[in-house]
């Protein structure tokens, strides 16, 4: 991939910049333990992956509600009625949930060299705990709610190259999700990077599986930090 043609490296957050499955683990486990049920970390993963997406179809709503839809399908799921509070559990876990530990230092390198884009299934305020834990400056970041629909719409990318005022080919996205990601990037024309978080482990987590195939595939970010750099 020659990098030199791009200006813009676009980043998926959640799954790629940070560890979401952890976050949704360390959230979900104790919970369900709670009510009595020893889940198996890989089935929360994978009805999270059914859940998410069924509560993102029709009429839009905000991620909020989306992960109290999740919540809900896991109550459903497992046979117990949420009890007050407990329908909030993902969404306020969610600014807590941990960045990798190569995401940091290969933005600060990345971002040295070209202009850093978020696009990204969240709320503008949910973001922000997550922004502070990056510590990263950003050049844009195009969010589910401004423009009021979930990837992996293309028009979450093409609201994207609006608001940076970019060609789809002075950008690169780098995401962990084939469904989300890679297939509406590589649809619009958008070179792509899958960063493979999940490489070795079996399944596809918390994302629906697709067939899709990027430009390049990487094991982690400190990866493409390294090669462009050397480049």
């Amino acid at each position: 991939m020659d990098f030199s043609k791009f200006r813009y490296f676009s980043f998926d957050c959640y799954g790629t910049l940070i560890d979401w499955e952890r976050g949704i683990l360390d959230a979900m486990l104790p919970f369900l333990a709670g009510k009595g049920i020893e889940a198996d970390p890989a089935d929360v993963l994978e009805n999270y992956g059914r859940f998410e997406p069924a509560a993102e179809q029709g009429e839009f709503r905000i991620y909020k509600d989306v992960l109290r839809a999740v919540m809900a399908a896991f109550a459903r799921h497992h046979g117990f009625q949420l009890q007050q509070g407990e329908a909030d559990l993902l969404l306020s876990s969610l600014p807590d949930w941990p960045p990798f530990p190569d995401t940091v230092e290969a933005l600060r390198k990345l971002g040295e060299r070209f202009k850093l884009v978020i696009i990204s299934n969240i709320d503008e305020d949910l973001i922000q705990g997550t922004l502070k834990q990056l510590d990263v400056r950003f050049h844009a970041i195009v969010t589910a709610e401004q423009v009021r629909s979930y990837k992996p719409e293309i028009r979450n990318f093409e609201q994207a190259l609006a608001r940076i005022g970019a060609g789809k080919e002075e950008v690169c996205h780098v995401a962990q999700s084939l469904y989300h990601d890679i297939a509406p990037a590589r649809a619009l024309g958008i070179h792509s990077i899958w960063v493979n978080r999940r490489k070795g482990k079996a399944g596809a987590g918390a994302t629906p599986q697709s067939s899709v195939r990027p430009h390049l595939e990487l094991d982690n970010l400190a990866a493409l930090a390294e090669m462009v750099c050397v480049e």
